[in-house]
Order: C-alpha cells, then structure tokens, then sequence
C-alpha cells in the first residue's frame, strides 16, 4: 500500500462547508472538493473562489463530477488516497461528502441520520453546487443513498460503482446495531475508541496496518459529541430504506466493486445487484475496507468503469 496522501487534519483543512435544509432542519455539510473550495466557506475560514482554493487537484473537465459516499463508521477520510486519484487519473471533478452526522458535518442531536435523509443530503449539497448529473461511488450504507438517488432520479446518475455497499436486505450487521445501544453511547470514552479501533484493525485485509488511517478514520467519534453521533447513527439504520425502493428504476451503468471475502456485506449481494440492475461484478482481495486495503486498484478500476 503507498503512502495516505494525508492525514485526518489535513484532509479536514481541505474540506469547505454548505448548508443543507432536510426535513426543515437547516444543516452543515463538510465537503472535499477537488476543484477547490466551492461557492461555500472553506472549513479555514477563507472565501476563496474555486481557482484559488487549496485542493491539490483542479484540473476537472466538463464530464459529469464523480461523487464518493463513506458509510459507518466512517467518514469522507475513508477516499483520502482514492479520489484525489481518480480526480487526477480522469481530470474529473471529484466530490466528496461527509454525511449527516459524520466526519465535520452536523453531528448535534434532533436531525434523522437515516440513508433517506442522507439521500436528501446529497440533492441539497448537489443542487448547491449547481450539479445536475454525476457519477456515483458509494461504500456500505453510502451504497443504500447511492440506490435510492439512482432509483428515484434515475436521469442524474450516469455511472454507480457500489463497493461492499449495503442493499436489499443486507444490514444492518451486528456490530454496528451494537452501536446504537444505550449501553454503548453511556460507555467510557477511552474504551469506546479503543473498541473502535481494534474494529478498524482487524478489519484490514492486510498484516501491516496503516495506524495513520485507524486513528484518522476513528478520530472523529473521539470525544463526547462523536460518541453519541456515531450511536444515532447507528441507531438511524433501517433496512426498510433499501427494501422499499424498486431497483429495475435504475438506470446508471453499474460496477459492484468488492471485497470477496467481506462478512458484513457478502459478495452474493454485489452479484444479486450486479444481476437484477444490469451491470459487472469485479472481486478484489479485500474485506470490508475495500477501499482501505486495494486503494491503487480501486482507484484503477473505478477510473476505467468511468471513463468508459
């Protein structure tokens, strides 16, 4: 694995900020931008246009932008090395948001944090950027908003790459329903982060951790606020999300890019999408943290599946 482009600060500096109004709640959105920091405030304070904003890659041609969705318990860290990649190796715009609730973005209680509210999200933060069409790139529950944006406004989402991503009726999976107990939101903070971050190391497919992504991908649940929001989110889950909606409405070229060997979202369901939306399935030598563990050759494939 090649050396993380950045660390969790780092790639925090670079996101800029929107505000999303969902379910009446006016909300703040954090965003990696590869062209720079948007029409919004930029998360350091400046209010620059996107020609002088701090990303490293601004090179986008007019091609639909690709948008990359985490799940849980993750946030937009997760496509540190990935999108920046694909940004450079497409010259596309790449865009990259932290979900409600996760990451930079609104983590305070009174707000649904659901995959229907996160599709909701992701057509406010869109309609801000003034984005009508894109390509999408989603992890586990990141997969569940990708399919109902899909399904439900099939004409802007020309490409849908799915990776280990939850649909039908495959979540939520123990561990994260786990998180959303009273139990665990009341646990002490130390031992929380730790139970997380033994998660996120035994979950890599690999000997050799990267410890620079484990503490950069645990760090936003690491004190009190985090705690809780990482538990409503766990809590917000719901099957139903991606049991109601009608798959055949999809009409985005599609690409299940997998971890063959991950348990939480097992392969048979990349292969079920793959065969009732129409699309090819790609195994790779990975688990959950697909991303994490074949971050060059996601890179690649997802790159190619774009541009072809």
């Amino acid at each position: 694995m090649s050396e993380t482009r950045y660390t969790h600060d780092e790639w925090s500096s670079e996101q800029s900020d929107a505000t999303v109004t969902v379910d009446g709640h006016d909300l703040s959105v954090a965003f990696f931008d590869s062209e720079g920091h948007g029409p919004s405030e930029s998360r350091t304070g400046s209010d620059q246009p996107a020609d002088e904003g701090e990303s490293e890659v601004d090179t986008a041609n007019d091609d639909p932008p690709i948008v990359f969705l985490h799940g849980i318990p993750t946030w937009s860290y997760l496509w540190r090395d990935v999108a920046p990649a694909v940004a450079e190796a497409t010259d596309r715009r790449v865009i990259v948001p932290d979900m409600l609730g996760y990451g930079n973005s609104a983590m305070h209680d009174g707000f649904d944090r659901s995959v229907r509210a996160q599709e909701l999200m992701l057509e406010e933060l869109l309609d801000e950027l003034e984005i009508d069409e894109f390509a999408a790139v989603a992890h586990d529950i990141g997969g569940g908003a990708a399919v109902r944006y899909a399904a439900h406004q099939p004409g802007d989402v020309t490409d849908l790459v799915m990776a280990n991503a939850v649909c039908y009726d495959s979540w939520p999976v123990e561990f994260i329903s786990n998180l959303g107990l009273p139990d665990t939101a009341e646990q002490d903070p130390e031992e929380f982060q730790a139970m997380l971050e033994g998660a996120f190391r035994q979950g890599l497919y690999g000997e050799e951790v990267d410890e620079t992504f484990v503490e950069g991908i645990a760090a936003p649940w690491a004190d009190e606020r985090g705690q809780m929001s990482l538990c409503r989110n766990a809590v917000a889950t719901n099957t139903s999300h991606t049991t109601e909606i009608n798959y055949d409405d999809i009409e985005a070229d599609l690409l299940c890019l997998w971890g063959a060997e991950d348990v939480m979202q097992p392969l048979e369901y990349g292969r079920r999408l793959a065969e009732d939306v129409g699309g090819d399935v790609i195994e790779l030598d990975a688990y959950h943290w697909v991303v994490e563990d074949r971050p060059e050759r996601f890179a690649e494939a997802v790159s190619q599946f774009v541009s072809e």
